[in-house]
């Protein structure tokens, strides 16, 4: 792992100050409490769009997020309303149900490559949503509502989180939680990517053929690393549907699977917080462009067409030098569309 600067820890000093301090206080300085939930969906989406970064860093297309967010979601509701799990409990096992669904599909269709993944990763979003229409466990249409709040986590009698339906401010509670998995989520992002799982998922992205003759069992790192996107898509998941307090089966669909691909290509391929900073700025430039009314989609489309001509390596790749070229996971998705040819 290389060496972190102090540039580094200064800049991660104010990010976590900034989440953690600065924002509850301007908040409520202001009055918006509507900021939590707008933030605190911003932190579970990019965390949902970190796990398509990933797929990308081993030069696969993945549109399928919105599918094991959507299993995550459902999972962890299950669990909670018909057998009386504690939430909390819950949360890490929708991502592994996640997970384990996909090393199920994953042994078959990670053998493509480039727009044929793509294909199939796009219809399975839409093949979980009507399985779970069809699913009386699911309740169908109706989906599963009144899901309770999350209750007290304690360990040895220790609280370790308290009961959320005794809390005065809930969504400030759901604002750290979510904020608190985001920073787990890109700091264990951030390791992996300077690992040794990391340099051979680099390897892959040039020539999977030349890994494979030196070694490197390319199967078993794909299956690897689709399973991790995908339990960070659960994670994801579970949660949102603990906020909403009900899950249904257009809680997630198709469009959300082409959003996640869109974070993780606004922030930039490149960069392990390109998904963080793609989704902020999507998700709020969605909500700005609202006041348009009926040009609000092709003013959308048409700013994000000049961002792909002008910034092909995404916002991030703003702060390099000129002339400087982003690491070699920037050419992830120029590699999965170049396998496709």
């Amino acid at each position: 792992m290389k060496n972190i600067t102090s540039k580094q820890i200064a800049g991660v000093a104010i990010f976590l100050f900034a989440i953690y301090v600065a924002v509850p206080v301007l908040i409520g300085v202001t009055g918006r409490w509507d900021f939590y939930f707008t933030l605190t969906s911003v932190a579970l989406l990019s965390i949902a769009a970190a796990g398509v970064w990933l797929t990308f860093y081993i030069g696969r297309i993945n549109i399928g997020q919105g599918a094991f967010a959507l299993i995550g979601a459902y999972v962890s509701a299950i669990l909670v309303t018909k057998v009386g799990m504690n939430f909390w409990i819950t949360l890490p096992l929708a991502g592994l149900f996640a997970a384990l669904f996909a090393v199920l599909i994953g042994l078959p269709i990670l053998r493509l490559r480039g727009v044929y993944f793509a294909m199939i990763t796009l219809v399975l979003t839409e093949v979980v949503k009507l399985t779970a229409l069809a699913l009386p466990v699911t309740n169908g249409a109706k989906g599963i509502v009144s899901i309770p709040l999350p209750q007290e986590l304690s360990i040895f009698g220790i609280t370790l989180i308290p009961d959320f339906a005794t809390l005065s401010n809930v969504k400030l509670a759901f604002y750290y939680v979510a904020c608190t998995l985001m920073v787990i989520c890109f700091a264990a992002m951030y390791r992996l990517v300077n690992s040794r799982l990391g340099h051979l998922c680099r390897s892959m992205q040039q020539n999977e053929e030349l890994a494979s003759s030196i070694g490197v069992n390319i199967a078993s790192l794909r299956i690897i690393v689709f399973a991790i996107s995908s339990f960070l898509g659960g994670i994801g998941g579970a949660m949102f549907g603990s906020i909403a307090q009900s899950v249904y089966p257009s809680t997630f669909q198709v469009a959300d699977s082409v959003n996640f691909m869109l974070y993780t290509f606004l922030g930039g391929l490149g960069y392990v917080f390109g998904p963080m900073l793609g989704t902020l700025t999507l998700y709020f430039g969605w909500n700005l462009l609202f006041e348009f009314g009926k040009y609000q989609l092709l003013i959308y489309s048409s700013i994000m067409i000049l961002l792909m001509l002008f910034l092909p390596n995404g916002l991030l790749s703003l702060r390099l030098p000129k002339g400087k070229k982003p690491n070699a996971a920037a050419e992830a998705g120029k590699k999965a569309e170049g396998a496709s040819k």
